[in-house]
């Protein structure tokens, strides 16, 4: 009788197995929360920068809540 019954590669190959299972499938758009801005990268005309950026700090706020009220939301 060996001391050994299983041959150690064939155990080690089934204790690797389970870890290799695929992960779950992603859902393919994450949920968004509402109220998050997100970062984006515009290329505005310098005078239409300049106007927003006259009244100082807080700028992008009003620059976001005017296109809100062009796009009607």
């Amino acid at each position: 009788m060996s001391r050994r019954p299983i041959n150690p590669r064939d155990a080690a190959e089934a204790m690797f197995k389970p870890a290799s299972a695929k992960a779950p499938a992603r859902s393919a758009e994450a949920p968004r929360v509402p109220g998050v801005k997100e970062s984006v990268t515009l290329r505005i005309e310098a005078d239409v920068l300049e106007h927003f950026q006259a009244d100082g700090p807080g700028w992008q706020d009003r620059m976001a809540a005017a296109l809100r009220t062009a796009a009607g939301l």
